[in-house]
């Protein structure tokens, strides 16, 4: 019987172990974390200045990086069932690291689809890493999957204030090819990753499905019940519009507005912030009131960035539409997660995360993509119209989900 069999048996030795894994988790979600925040910061800054006189395409690596997610997402359910999770998100860093590298070249080059092929690479290392919240939880007891989720998106904070000081920090040394010491500085945060995931002892998904004499369900019966499809959708929901609104956000302020390119990152910054400092306390506010009524909370606050953004074009707008975007992410994307993983069984888990995430990150890919059109063709007061009706619908999810459970209750 191995280590982790074992700890599976006895809950207080279970519980150890998933608190010692969830500190390594975190560890390497807030180094492994930097990347993104450093590609959304300058991507769409960098697409525009390599581009011609067409600007309607330069959000186009970010899109790259978002079908990366995707497609890492995928890769990664396939890989895990093969190689297992440890040497997979190993494996992802590596992925991340050559990216890097592949991105810094392509600016050199002036390459706008290399960078853009680049962007996509690091995506793939994000998307392994999206594994990580999911890894957290399946190694948890029940009543601490939300803590665990918390915890590993907490890890963010390290990642929000690491990736836009390096961009801003690095984007010079290459002087004049600028931002491309930003993702050179990323080479070695990815490869720090790769030596933090080996101490890694997770339980064996393999043997617990052998274990359990409970028969798997089809994904296809999963993916129909009520409580995945809420999770999923108010996920999905709240991820897009995320995404949209950060990829306008820099190409708002700097070629809309005329801020500087700095005040654009550190805005991206404070917004990252703000998607993982309260992960301190979610996973406490979704044990004492659930995991719907957080959900509910993030996007009636995702409406709240929707009127800050329409009230103006000063720096304070800017600002204070990104913090509450990242507020009402963190809400709803935590606890849509929490309902998403109390949906499936541990063995059923690998198929139901693949599926989830590439719907997921495929749809976040095509916001990123409509976030530099919509913004050439109507400008950012037409973005902000956008969360309206998406909350709204993922609102009355919500209340058809609480509906149900109380009729269950009774």
């Amino acid at each position: 019987m191995t280590i982790e069999t074992e700890a599976a048996a006895d809950p207080q030795r279970q519980l150890s172990s998933a608190k010692r894994n969830v500190f390594i988790l975190t560890a390497a979600q807030a180094v492994l974390g930097g990347a993104p925040p450093v590609s959304f910061a300058v991507g769409g800054l960098v697409g525009y200045q390599l581009l011609g006189e067409d600007k309607s395409l330069a959000t186009a690596p970010l899109t790259g990086f978002n079908i990366g997610v995707a497609a890492g997402a995928v890769l990664i359910a396939l890989l895990s069932q093969r190689i297992g999770r440890k040497m997979s998100f190993m494996l992802g860093s590596v992925v991340g690291a050559f990216g890097s590298a592949m991105a810094a070249i392509s600016l050199f080059r002036s390459d706008f689809w290399m960078f853009a092929v680049s962007l996509a690479l690091i995506g793939i290392s994000a998307g392994f890493a999206q594994k990580i919240r999911f890894a957290a939880a399946d190694a948890s007891p029940g009543f601490y999957k939300p803590r665990a989720i918390s915890w590993i998106l907490a890890g963010g904070i390290v990642s929000a204030v690491l990736g836009p000081q390096l961009a801003i920090w690095a984007k010079d040394i290459f002087s004049p090819v600028t931002f491309a010491g930003s993702f050179m500085a990323l080479i070695p945060l990815c490869l720090v990753a790769l030596c933090i995931f080996a101490f890694l002892k997770l339980p064996d998904q393999k043997a617990s499905a052998a274990a359990s004499t409970v028969p798997t369900r089809p994904l296809s019966e999963i993916v129909m019940t009520q409580r995945f499809a809420t999770g999923m959708v108010c996920g999905i929901s709240t991820y897009a519009l995320m995404t949209f609104m950060m990829t306008g956000a820099p190409l708002a302020m700097v070629i809309g507005c005329g801020f500087s390119s700095d005040l654009a990152t550190l805005g991206i910054q404070w917004h990252v912030l703000a998607m993982y400092a309260p992960s301190f306390f979610t996973g406490m506010l979704i044990s004492r009131f659930g995991s719907e009524k957080v959900v509910a909370a993030g996007l009636v606050i995702l409406m709240g960035c929707a009127i800050v953004a329409h009230a103006g074009i000063e720096l304070w707008n800017f600002w204070g539409a990104l913090i509450l975007l990242g507020i009402g992410w963190n809400f709803g994307f935590i606890g849509s997660t929490a309902i998403v993983a109390s949906s499936y069984r541990p063995e059923e888990a690998d198929k139901v995360q693949g599926f989830h995430d590439i719907i997921l990150f495929g749809t976040v890919a095509l916001s990123s993509f409509a976030s530099g059109k919509v913004f050439s063709a109507f400008g950012w007061s037409v973005m902000n119209l956008v969360i309206w009706p998406v909350t709204i619908f993922c609102l009355l999810l919500v209340a058809l989900l609480l509906r149900s459970r109380s009729r269950a209750s009774r």
